[in-house]
């Protein structure tokens, strides 16, 4: 089988060096062959790819800025800039994503989309654009995390989706995802899934990394205006699965003097038991359609996670990433609650910006790494803290 020469784009059975693939029924082929045969040369249409662009900038109001947060670079002693996803339409990087793939549902025929979603930031913006386009929307949500996102929640109801809790597990995102799947097999017609990170059978991983690509394509010439130099010495992103991680790395990939760091979620701790940090966790096992690293058992049953954050709350990672991991390009870390709970008050505090949990763990990192005074370091800010004003609350002081 022939290796992918880059760490951009898998090979065309789907692979990420070891990783990725389509581990899939028999009932979905049909599906996901159709949409693995299509996606390319649908997005690469002029239509489509004008259609994108015009409602990136006209409805989720990107470019989102490139910050230079001044306070919090001179408390680290190194130059950070904030990516500000947070400021996109819905609050997070997931409308860029379900932008792209609701067009490419409606040019695949589409009427239902389907959605797992763990933060309810994927389901938010799922819901947003089924609204938009005016199609049926369902939106699996593990019932743990439908009580710790209630806002969310709320707003994907008011957007008119259907939020149906999953009850199995953990009773979080891995749990969601199992039932979209299963939906997706008993309404293989008419019924389009939008997966909300770089997980799931090829062409997925791929085609949700290129829709977030806008996030590295508008830091590499925001950098140049702040800098003289498209390159930065770090960027630094939470990863779950990994879209937004994805998104910020894109154009950089094939940059080797730019450090890529990753950040996991070390929940209780790496050793606890109550954690989500696959890379130090996992072995390679399949898990929701393609072949990655999960945390599991000896004999192959997926170890519960856990984190603090409901977007990172996850087992598994992407195959991107788990190729970044092996081969070495990425720099992977890990954060525990504690820690991303100091970040996401350090941060308010110095900035007057409330992250997302999810954030908090790429802005914790950052005391674990050694920075030279004139390095440039970037953070994707992935979503803004409302949705866990509840869980703040409970340690405000």
């Amino acid at each position: 089988m022939a290796i992918s020469k880059t760490y951009t784009s898998p090979n065309e059975h789907g692979y990420y060096g070891d990783f990725g693939g389509a581990f899939i029924p028999e009932m979905l082929h049909r599906n996901v062959e159709e949409l693995r045969s299509s996606y390319l040369q649908i997005t690469s249409e002029p239509e489509f790819a004008a259609e994108f662009r015009s409602l990136l900038k006209d409805y989720a109001g990107r470019p989102t800025p490139l910050y230079y947060a001044q306070r919090l670079s001179e408390q680290m002693g190194v130059t950070i800039y904030l990516k500000r996803e947070d400021l996109c339409h819905t609050g997070a990087h997931k409308i860029n994503n379900t932008i792209g793939q609701i067009l490419l549902a409606g040019r695949l025929g589409k009427k239902r989309i389907i959605a797992e979603t763990g933060a309810g930031q994927h389901g938010v913006a799922t819901a947003t654009v089924c609204a938009l386009k005016g199609l049926e929307c369902i939106v699996y949500m593990g019932e743990k995390d439908i009580e710790r996102q209630a806002p969310n929640v709320a707003r994907m109801k008011m957007l008119g989706a259907t939020v149906i809790p999953a009850m199995s597990g953990s009773k979080t995102l891995k749990d969601a995802t199992n039932e979209a799947i299963r939906d997706w097999i008993n309404h293989p017609d008419d019924t389009y899934y939008i997966i909300g990170s770089v997980v799931g059978p090829h062409p997925y991983p791929d085609m949700v990394a290129r829709f977030q690509s806008v996030i590295s394509e508008e830091i590499r010439w925001q950098i140049k205006e702040k800098t003289g130099s498209e390159l930065p010495t770090h960027i630094i992103a939470c990863v779950g699965g990994g879209s937004n991680a994805a998104g910020a790395f894109y154009h950089y990939l094939d940059e080797p003097s730019v450090q890529l760091v990753a950040v996991e979620a070390a929940g209780l701790g790496v050793d606890s038991g109550m954690s989500a940090a696959t890379t130090q966790l996992g072995r390679p096992g399949i898990l929701h359609g393609s072949k990655s690293l999960l945390m599991q058992t000896a004999d192959g049953q997926v170890i519960e996670p856990h984190s603090i954050s409901a977007g990172l709350d996850y087992p598994g990672i992407g195959p991107m990433h788990a190729n970044l991991f092996v081969s070495g390009r990425g720099k992977f870390l890990c954060a525990t609650d504690d820690e991303a709970l100091q970040a996401s008050f350090a941060l308010a505090r110095l900035e007057g910006i409330i992250p997302a949990l999810e954030t908090a763990h790429a802005l914790s990192a950052m005391k674990q790494l050694q920075f030279a005074a004139d390095d440039k370091v970037v953070v994707c800010l992935s979503g803004r803290g409302d949705k866990d004003m509840a869980t703040y609350m409970k340690h405000i002081k």
